[in-house]
């Protein structure tokens, strides 16, 4: 469905100027009457109802993108509630959903928009989006300084139930510049940057082997383990070597569609596909969905 369906009602612009009679009773100078006329002619001064129109395309909120996938917000941006006739309407949803997509992004096909829609939105067993499920996250890009040098670093939020409420929680980090204390985790023995089989028998005495350069110590840990940057960065702040400057970008990473992942990120244009919108999708089982959760989050 295309974008335009939204602007169907938006009355036309008239292209015959009247002018008011106030302007003709004060003898407004012509110079001035012609000035307004041509930034009417020309588009310049836009009509109310063409605005509204694009403000009620406009994604502006990710609890908006929410009401919008799941069908509860009109056509006019009004909340639905269960006991509103259009509440979760397949009509509404379908019209909704073919304008919550990036349609410039080269990673969504038609095709690929168009089978997940139709998965969304079965008449027999539609899917929703809960705001309050714990199967998605938001990733914030923010900027930091580490002794005195700013480093680029990402913050990852997951949504805790708090009391009668909810509150985002930190639930861990990625910074590049915390790689260099994880050399050679999870690498294969390298000439004897190992412990014997047998270094239980001498009560591992041979442990200062293992101390003897911090820049080796990644060799003696367990395959299995997976360097928790969370733990770091607590270490530095309250060390006081590390001081917040920035947040820059945030993105949304949704889990919760059987089958499918998707990413949503915000998009400043001046057209109706703006606001926030669904700029990745993949079909994905639920093995695969571990590990973009592992690989996005480096859990």
């Amino acid at each position: 469905m295309k974008m335009q369906d939204a602007e169907d009602k938006t009355p036309t612009a008239c292209c015959i100027f009247h002018i008011p009679k106030f302007i003709q009773m004060k003898k407004i100078p012509i110079l001035l009457i012609l000035l307004i006329t041509s930034l009417v002619s020309s588009g310049q001064v836009r009509t109310f109802q063409g605005d509204e129109s694009m403000l009620y395309a406009q994604t502006k909120q990710i609890n908006q993108f929410y009401r919008r996938f799941n069908g509860e917000e009109d056509v006019t941006g009004k909340r639905l509630y269960k006991t509103d006739g259009e509440f979760h309407s397949q009509k509404l949803r379908n019209k909704y959903l073919n304008i919550l997509f990036d349609l410039s992004s080269p990673l969504i096909t038609k095709d690929k928009r168009d089978v997940f829609i139709l998965d969304v939105n079965s008449k027999k067993d539609p899917l929703f989006l809960d705001f309050h499920a714990n199967n998605w996250f938001a990733e914030v890009s923010s900027e930091f300084k580490l002794d005195g040098k700013q480093i680029h670093m990402i913050l990852y939020f997951r949504l805790e139930k708090e009391r009668q409420g909810y509150k985002w929680v930190l639930s861990n980090i990625h910074c590049n510049a915390f790689e260099k204390y994880f050399n050679h985790v999870g690498d294969s023995v390298s000439g004897e940057n190992f412990l014997h089989p047998m270094s239980h028998e001498l009560d591992f005495m041979n442990l200062r082997k293992m101390f003897a350069n911090p820049a080796n110590i990644g060799y003696y840990l367990e395959k299995e383990y997976y360097p928790d940057q969370l733990a770091l960065f607590l270490k530095e702040y309250q060390d006081g070597n590390l001081k917040f400057v920035s947040s820059n970008n945030v993105k949304f990473h949704f889990f919760q569609i059987p089958n499918w992942y998707f990413e949503v990120s915000y998009f400043n244009r001046s057209q109706n596909n703006s606001g926030w919108l669904i700029s990745n999708l993949v079909r994905v089982n639920d093995q695969e969905k571990k590990e973009i959760i592992r690989n996005y989050t480096h859990e």
